[in-house]
């Protein structure tokens, strides 16, 4: 087994580890976001994932406690309607998950190091899997803490935006051309990733920023919130439902607003992108006069040059670095929009693979020629619904193997938790 392989699998373990020391201990049996697990269903959930997927294909090991292996194996999407209901005492105690993921990554270990894989799926995929469902969920961990209160937190300080100059919003024309989406065989990436197509775009403009948090304060001081036509009959009544008055992570003070960040609350900054739902983002783009942009427009903004070839990335074919932007786990918050001119695509369009994800107003379908994993066959499946769309681009909290073209992330429209911006587009 490729020695790189168990590095980054050990690196991983040590972020969630981490992640986990931020909170206290009297917190990790809070719920934090509504729709999802108590925070303890986390703790366990990463070493069960990789113990049910990898323990079946490693030869020597055998299974110890197939209950924690069912307790913790599945989270919960986020969908409206009824909310769980257990109790904080429905859960084992903190020392019994501990025991069972010490366990788990010793069992594991020892397997991965003698290299025996039974099955069809090579052991190189498989711990791939394994490793980036570990980041993925370091992602979504920072967003369930930072709804977590500042008091139930250990302060872990927090990285300065760099400075950045008052910025004009501007459109960016992209002429027509093709975007290629998905990735080839051969490579590695999740089901939904494959395979490859590509799709004729024809011409648009789009915001050569993503809407900043000064911007959505013209939207909603204009009424955006309380303005019907502008949202679809879905979105209104979720917001109605639940008093939906502003942004998620903005708090009312007087006249002004506050941003929740981390481990502090501070004047809102007007340069940082907005993080808002799907349906909040769709409403805010019909006030303006715009839309949001198709997956395969993101992808031509992204990605395209004047020429007709594709880049790996925005910037070009180097490997993102922090000079790029804010991920890859260095920042709890994000940057001011313009702040790093030098990722900007071949078209002039900046930030698309940092800061936030991106909404678009596509909906996580599968690309043609589609399989399901073998070993995980309700991972996209399950969301090919007609309920979920299709975020793009990364946020500070996403580990920077995840910045690769083909990647797509998905929400339902009324989420409001997850680290996501967006731009317009005409």
């Amino acid at each position: 087994m490729s020695s790189n392989l168990i590095q980054r699998m050990s690196a991983a373990r040590e972020q969630s580890d981490k992640l986990f020391k931020l909170i206290r201990r009297d917190a990790r049996y809070e719920r934090p976001i509504p729709e999802r697990h108590r925070i303890i269903f986390y703790l366990g959930h990463l070493e069960a994932f990789d113990w049910n997927i990898l323990q079946p294909r490693l030869a020597g090991t055998k299974i110890f406690d197939p209950e924690f292996d069912r307790l913790f194996a599945f989270g919960i999407d986020p969908v409206d309607g009824g909310l769980p209901s257990d109790r904080r005492t429905d859960w084992p105690s903190e020392k019994q998950v501990q025991r069972y993921n010490t366990r788990v990554r010793a069992a594991l270990d020892e397997a991965i190091q003698s290299g025996e894989w039974s099955g069809d799926e090579p052991g190189s995929q498989l711990l791939n899997v394994a490793i980036e469902h570990r980041l993925m969920h370091l992602e979504t961990l920072s967003y369930m803490l930072h709804q977590l209160g500042i008091d139930q937190k250990l302060r872990a300080g927090r990285t300065a935006a760099p400075s950045a100059a008052g910025f004009e919003p501007a459109m960016v024309e992209i002429p027509a051309g093709r975007a290629t989406l998905g990735a080839n065989a051969g490579e590695f990436g999740w089901d939904n990733e494959f395979e490859a197509q590509s799709a004729f775009v024809n011409a648009f403009t789009v915001d050569r920023f993503k809407v900043s948090n000064g911007q959505f304060l013209e939207f909603l001081r204009a009424g955006g919130y309380r303005d019907r036509a502008l949202w679809t009959d879905e979105g209104w009544n979720w917001k109605e439902h639940h008093g939906i008055e502003n942004p998620i992570f903005w708090r009312a003070n007087h006249d002004a607003y506050l941003l929740r960040t981390m481990f502090d609350e501070i004047p809102l900054p007007l340069e940082w992108p907005v993080y808002v739902s799907h349906a909040e983002a769709s409403a805010y783009a019909a006030w303006a006069g715009k839309r949001l942009p198709t997956e395969a427009e993101w992808h031509r903004a992204a990605y395209g040059t004047l020429d007709g070839e594709e880049r790996p990335f925005p910037w070009g074919n180097e490997a993102p670095t922090a000079a790029r932007g804010y991920f890859d786990l260095r920042s709890w918050d994000p940057a001011p929009v313009n702040a790093f001119p030098c990722a900007r695509s071949a078209f002039g369009v900046e930030g698309m693979l940092a800061n936030g994800w991106e909404w678009t107003c596509s909906l996580f379908e599968p690309l043609p020629g589609f399989r399901p994993f073998s070993f995980y066959p309700g991972y996209s499946a399950n969301f090919f619904d007609g309920k979920h769309y299709v975020m793009k681009g990364g946020s500070p909290r996403t580990e920077k193997c995840m910045l690769r073209r083909s990647f797509r992330n998905w929400f339902q429209p009324h989420y409001q938790y997850v680290y996501a911006g967006f731009r317009c587009v005409k």
